[in-house]
């Protein structure tokens, strides 16, 4: 038993090296910071308490993070979600061919979010195709990266396009695992296929749907790439998200100190939105026969 232990505790000592290192350290040392008033340059360090953490949360860029972190959360989950459905539905009933389909679909994950971002906010620019098309069909003239409700929307609507594919591959496995016995029995029974879905299929897909919804939920929370691309946070901070703030904090007024106030408040709000939709997540689940 013994030597079975330490065969456990060397296997895992890479994992255990790498999260020390790269995660335990620099989450004390962020909890340090916090505490003080460095800027990154000066060799004097200042301790000020809960001086960061107070100012954060009265600041108002602060506060229109954590709004704005929610409407990305209210907008992308559901579309990204509604779209890997689609997508598995759609491969799933495929007779042939369903992994070079899948692969399809993958791609748009690997693809880098800077390069997709500079390609949207090309094909978005005032003169770029589409706007160019909408004047002069439709005499239309839309800022999309200018407007609050738009810039969220097509924010959102990347990033959903890029995590889709992967978040169908999960999908795709929960309905595999699904008894075709149970859909034979409901043709039987004379069930629609919109009643199959919403009583077998969507229930029956529980597990798969629990880690989608929660790693979606996830991505919402760290979204900064596709918005430092195309909106800079704004328009008048209507894109700034926890991960803008915190940047503009550390590396562009150099207070680091108060980057790691807000980035630790960013994190508590995050695992605690997570914790209560796993909760209702898994209440959803119980009623539908699952513990």
């Amino acid at each position: 038993m013994k030597q079975n232990n330490k065969l456990g505790w060397l296997f895992t000592s890479p994992y255990l090296i790498f999260t020390g290192i790269f995660f335990l350290l620099p989450l004390l040392w962020s909890f340090w910071l916090a505490l003080t008033d460095w800027n990154m340059i000066s060799p004097n360090i200042n301790f000020v308490g809960a001086e960061n953490f107070l100012n954060a949360i009265k600041s108002p860029a602060v506060q229109s993070a954590f709004v704005v972190t929610y409407k990305f959360l209210a907008v992308f989950v559901p579309m990204a979600l509604i779209m890997s459905m689609v997508i598995a539905l759609l491969v799933n009933s495929l007779p042939k061919f369903k992994g070079l389909y899948m692969v399809a679909f993958f791609l748009p994950y690997l693809s880098s979010g800077v390069v997709t971002s500079l390609i949207v906010k090309g094909l978005l620019s005032y003169n770029g195709p589409f706007n160019t098309f909408l004047r002069n069909q439709f005499q239309l003239d839309i800022d999309w990266l200018g407007n609050a409700h738009t810039a969220i929307f097509i924010v959102s609507l990347m990033i959903a396009w890029k995590m889709s594919g992967y978040y169908a591959l999960i999908l795709i496995s929960g309905l595999a695992n699904i008894n075709h016995e149970i859909y034979e029995a409901a043709a039987i029974d004379g069930a629609s296929k919109w009643t199959t879905f919403w009583k077998i299929t969507f229930p029956m897909l529980y597990p798969a749907f629990f880690t989608v919804t929660v790693l979606a939920v996830g991505v919402s929370f760290g979204i900064f790439t596709e918005v430092y691309q195309l909106t800079g946070g704004g328009p008048n901070f209507a894109t700034n998200t926890w991960q803008m703030e915190i940047y503009n904090q550390a590396f562009v007024n150099l207070k680091s100190g108060y980057a790691s106030s807000v980035a630790l408040i960013s994190s508590f709000v995050t695992f605690a939105s997570i914790g209560v939709i796993r909760k209702l997540l898994e209440k959803w689940g119980e009623k539908n026969g699952w513990s």
